[in-house]
């Protein structure tokens, strides 16, 4: 199952405002490790189904977003609940650490 992307009004709207957690993955297109991540977050979300929501953000096409965020390096996820960050996780990581991350 392929992620949504998301502009910055979009964030606002699923990720502030979200009942459940939320995980957003800050990546861009010529990344490598972006690309390897990708399919392991398919299957987070494949495991977690509705009990959370995984999102993705392109940080050339949303700038400001990514930089309201400090985002330093790709991949970088960052775990909201309630709206507020809870949880940040910088790399490639294995997908037993990104469930870990949105318990």
């Amino acid at each position: 199952m392929e992620l949504k992307h998301l502009n910055e009004k979009e964030f606002e709207e699923l990720v502030s405002n979200a009942k459940k957690p939320v995980l957003v993955d800050f990546f861009a297109t010529w990344c490598g490790p972006c690309k390897m991540l990708a399919p392991v977050l398919e299957s987070v979300k494949d495991e977690v189904g509705d009990t959370a929501e995984i999102y993705k953000v392109d940080i050339d096409g949303c700038m400001d977003l990514a930089k309201s965020f400090g985002i330093m390096s790709v991949p970088t996820m960052i775990v909201f609940k309630d709206g507020q960050e809870v949880n940040r996780l910088v790399g490639l990581r294995p997908k037993n650490l990104i469930l870990e991350a949105l318990k």
